[in-house]
Parts: structure tokens; C-alpha cells; sequence
């Protein structure tokens, strides 16, 4: 089932995810809607605050990288509780960023390169690995997801100031995009 993307002025946005347990109801259900949902709204990663879940699960499919990113051929993984340990603060790169919630709005994001991180798998199997490139910006952006924050909190006070008025067009329902949205009633 397609979900609707939460939209940014959406208070789940903004809450700090709980860990589930192993006995989540009908966990499996919720990851597949997840991806289906992320495949239908032309995404690469989707955290479950974004589709109103105030959970730690997030999905992350890179395939369709894979030109580019040989290594992410059929790439496809949910992540359940994921937390990230530690950050190798020592390189960092910045790209453009972008977020099905804050749908048509691209910024610059600094992050770190190489990231340590916990998870579970759908099996809740236990991982803590070191992860790097552009999948360690993948997760960084996902993830805070999870700890109520979007890509916009990452940007230089500059350019927040500059992007403003668009943030608050989107929590009065300002925005195009062509995916199914959840935006913010008044």
C-alpha cells in the first residue's frame, strides 16, 4: 500500500523515534509499504516519521544508483533501530540533498564521509559496522529523520534565511509534487 509522504511542518517530523521491539505488529506489512511507497515517490531512502510513524525503521534502495555506484546494484535493505555510534569527522564532502518531505527544495549538506553505525535487520539480527561514501550520506539523512531533524537543519544560517519562505510555504500547503502528500491542516 502507498503511504502518504509526511509533509515538513508535520509535528511527527519533528519527534525524536522510539526503538520497537521484535514483536512490532505486522513490521513486515510496514516495511513493504515503505517501499512501495518510496519506489512510487521516486526516492532512494524513506524513515518511518516520514510516513507518520514516530518508529525507528528506515528503508534505503540504491539500485537505481548503480550506473554510478556499481557497488549499490540491487542494493535493497530496511534498517530497524538504527543509531549512528560515531562519526570519522576526518573528511567530509558536501552535496545537494533533497527530501520527498520537503518536496522540491535542494540545499548543500556537509556531512562526514564515514560513519559507524547499529541497526537491526528484518530478522533483527544485530549489526554495528563502519560505513562510508555515499551510503553514509544516505544514512546520516535518513536517520536524523529519526531524531526530528531534516537536511535544512544541516545548511548554513544563510542560506535558512534564504529558504524561509519556502519552508513556510510548505506548511500552508505550498508545494508540487507527484506523489501522495500528508500536508499540514490548520
Amino acid at each position: 500500500m502507498i503511504l502518504p509522504i509526511y509533509v515538513y511542518g508535520q509535528p511527527v517530523l519533528r519527534k525524536v523515534a522510539q526503538d520497537i521491539p521484535a514483536d512490532y505488529p505486522e513490521l513486515g506489512k510496514f516495511i513493504e509499504d515503505m517501499f512501495e511507497t518510496l519506489y512510487h515517490s521516486e526516492g532512494i531512502g524513506l524513515a518511518a516519521p516520514q510516513v507518520g510513524k514516530a518508529i525507528r525503521v528506515v528503508v534505503i534502495d540504491l539500485d537505481v544508483l548503480k550506473e554510478d555506484f556499481p557497488e549499490y546494484e540491487n542494493f535493497k535493505k530496511a534498517y530497524i533501530n538504527p543509531h549512528i555510534i560515531e562519526f570519522d569527522d576526518t573528511e567530509t564532502d558536501t552535496m545537494e540533498e533533497g527530501c520527498l518531505s520537503l518536496p522540491g527544495l535542494h540545499e548543500k549538506v556537509t556531512r562526514p564521509t564515514r560513519i559507524r553505525v547499529q541497526y537491526a535487520d528484518e530478522e533483527f539480527n544485530a549489526h554495528d559496522e563502519w560505513v562510508d561514501g555515499y551510503l553514509a550520506r544516505v544514512m546520516q539523512h535518513e536517520f536524523d529523520h529519526l531524531d526530528g531533524k531534516v537536511f535544512t537543519d544541516r545548511i548554513s544560517p544563510l542560506r535558512k534565511q534564504l529558504v524561509k519562505s519556502k519552508l513556510k510555504g510548505f506548511t500552508q500547503g505550498r508545494y508540487r509534487c507527484n506523489y501522495r502528500t500528508k500536508p499540514v491542516v490548520k
